[in-house]
């Protein structure tokens, strides 16, 4: 969130970069809302083996391994959607009829991928995560629910032979499956629909993934939402999955140091404009999308802000919508604002009881004039509010 006194329009002039790796976005929803139950091999995008359940084994406890791709019945697998979710599968093994489990529900780095008897705990749930690939499709991160890491051959190996364990995710190929029967049962599974507001929470790479993070931006974007309703008689829409969760390429550390433009303030928060317009080929101004993103990253002096379609916010934003950094009210107002400057509306000049002004921290006591109503509605983000 700007600190009273900045300058708080952003100016986004930064060229748009070509996609040329791998883009891991969680929460892509569209694959979701359509999911339904399909068999397929899992090929890993590395050295293109097969998941394998060696010697279509039926024992509790059997690591699961990759091998060279053959169509044998026990490279096979049944995703099948869970109820009651939007993204999340369990996986059974189809030569023994068992569920692909993370050993002892751990959370530790390398935890071997076994088999194991099916049960309703969340280290048998798996979420498809799309991934972008160059030349192909039906490419996904597997990412155990409980521990939010990636099945992974251990170390990375393309190698036959290779058993599977859990790692953090990120974008390398090594992380990547291609599940060649997967059945999205119609829709672009990584575009949501235009006119929406997508919503992102970039993870630099040594950050641990917690639940709270996305629950909580979600939840401060349904608050924004209503209150836009509230004062506007109409309102943006959010997407079914709302926050898009993009696991950076980057240390934290590297957000918040590397240069980018001649005020630190901005650092963290430029840093993760580029590599979301990178990896999502999104625009800046976007006419098919107003974007928010947060990162958990800030630096000495950081700051964030709003304008020409975007917000863009750093770790203190992040924190507050996740229920660790003060009370809510300082976070919906927060977001009311900035999104105003995404919407076209400048800072008030002063204390105005408007939500552009410092009165924002009062929320929810406080309103949008008559005038940045009409200015919101006539402006070139107007026709996304219904």
């Amino acid at each position: 969130m700007l600190k009273p006194g900045r300058v708080r329009a952003l100016a986004c002039a930064i060229a748009t970069a070509a996609v040329s790796f791998a883009v891991v976005v969680l929460g892509g929803a569209q694959p979701a809302q359509a999911a339904t139950t399909f068999t397929s091999t899992a090929v890993n995008q590395n050295g293109g083996n097969c998941a394998n359940l060696p010697n279509n084994s039926t024992a509790n406890g059997t690591q699961l391994t990759q091998s060279a791709c053959n169509g044998a019945g026990s490279q096979n697998f049944t995703f099948t959607p869970v109820s009651g979710t939007t993204d999340q599968f369990t996986v059974a093994t189809s030569a023994a009829g068992r569920c692909v489990d993370v050993n002892g529900a751990s959370t530790a780095d390398n935890a071997t991928i076994i088999q194991w008897s099916c049960h309703s705990g969340t280290n048998q749930r798996v979420r498809l995560v799309p991934v972008t690939v160059a030349g192909t499709d039906k490419t996904f991160n597997l990412q155990p629910v409980h521990s939010g890491k990636c099945v992974v051959p251990s170390a990375g190996s393309p190698n036959a032979g290779v058993g599977l364990v859990q790692l953090p995710c990120s974008s390398a190929t090594s992380r990547v499956w291609r599940l060649p029967n997967y059945t999205s049962g119609g829709g672009n599974p990584t575009t949501p629909p235009e006119k929406t507001v997508r919503v992102y929470w970039l993870k630099p790479s040594d950050v641990a993934y917690d639940q709270r993070w996305p629950d909580g931006i979600a939840n401060v974007m349904r608050e924004a939402q209503r209150y836009y309703r509230q004062e506007l008689g109409k309102t943006f829409t959010l997407n079914t999955t709302v926050v898009e969760v993009v696991n950076g390429d980057h240390v934290k550390s590297w957000y918040e140091n590397t240069p980018n433009g001649s005020d630190r303030y901005w650092w963290s928060v430029f840093n993760m404009q580029e590599e979301l317009r990178r990896k999502l080929s999104l625009r800046a101004p976007d006419t098919r999308w107003i974007n928010v993103g947060l990162i958990s990253a800030e630096g000495p002096g950081a700051g964030g802000g709003g304008g020409g379609g975007w917000v863009i916010l750093c770790q203190h934003d992040a924190d507050g919508a996740a229920g660790v950094n003060g009370p809510m009210n300082r976070w919906y107002g927060g977001m009311v604002h900035e999104l105003g400057h995404a919407f076209g509306l400048p800072d008030s000049a002063s204390t105005d009881g408007t939500p552009m002004s410092a009165s924002f921290y009062s929320y929810p006591n406080t309103h949008f004039s008559q005038a940045q109503k009409t200015q919101i509605l006539n402006g070139p983000y107007g026709s996304f509010l219904s």
